[in-house]
C-alpha cells in the first residue's frame, strides 16, 4: 500500500449520542488530517474546535471545560497499532486496533472497518474509500458532564457512537530532477 492521505472535501468524522435518553443528536468535527504511511500505520489529528452539532450554543458547551475542554486540548488523536496480519495496511482489515487521546487521556480502541473498494477520480488520483464505526465510553476521556432527568436516567449518554467515512487518496511522489549549469 502506497501512502494515503485523507481526502477532507469528500470524509466525514462524525458521532452519534443519546438526548434525554430518547433521541439521538449528530455532530461532526469539520477539520482534520493524516493517513496511513507505506508501513500500513494510520494517524488522524482532529481539530477540537471544529466540532458542529448544528447548535452554536451545544458546541461553544461541547468546547468548554465541561466537555472537551478546548483551550487546553484543542486535538484529539489516534494512532494505529501496527498489525502485520493486515496485509501493509491496518485499514484493509475489518478492523483496526489504536489509541485515541482525548483531553490529554490515551486509552486503546478498537474500530470496525469496511473497505469500500478503490477509484480513479477524474483527474488521475487513486482514491480508497472506508467507512468505520466504533462506541467509546465519554467518560473514560474525562468528558463527564451530565444532568439526572426527573423521570430516571440522565440528560447525556455515555456511549458515543463513532462514525467516519474516509475518502484516502494515494500520494505521488514526485521525482525531483537537477538541471545542469
Amino acid at each position: 500500500m502506497k501512502n494515503l492521505i485523507i481526502d477532507n472535501a469528500h470524509s466525514e468524522i462524525g458521532f452519534k449520542v443519546k438526548h434525554l435518553m430518547i433521541s439521538t443528536v449528530k455532530g461532526n468535527f469539520t477539520t482534520f488530517s493524516g493517513g496511513v504511511d507505506e508501513k500500513g500505520e494510520v494517524s488522524v489529528s482532529i481539530n477540537v474546535n471544529s466540532i458542529n452539532t448544528g447548535n452554536v450554543d451545544r458546541d461553544n458547551h461541547l468546547k468548554s471545560a465541561d466537555f472537551f475542554n478546548a483551550e487546553e486540548f484543542p486535538t484529539m488523536t489516534f494512532i494505529s497499532k501496527t498489525d502485520s496480519s493486515y496485509n501493509n495496511s491496518n485499514l484493509m482489515s475489518d478492523r483496526i486496533v489504536g489509541e485515541l487521546t482525548i483531553k490529554g487521556i490515551t486509552l486503546p480502541i478498537v474500530l470496525d472497518v469496511e473497505y469500500n473498494g478503490k477509484s480513479v477520480d477524474p483527474w488521475g488520483n487513486t482514491k480508497h474509500g472506508f467507512e468505520i464505526n466504533g462506541v467509546i465510553n465519554r467518560n473514560n476521556y474525562g468528558l463527564t458532564w451530565n444532568a439526572p432527568l426527573e423521570t430516571g436516567g440522565v440528560l447525556v449518554s455515555e456511549d458515543v457512537k463513532l462514525s467516519i467515512d474516509l475518502q484516502l487518496m494515494e500520494v505521488v511522489e514526485q521525482t525531483v530532477t537537477e538541471s545542469a549549469e
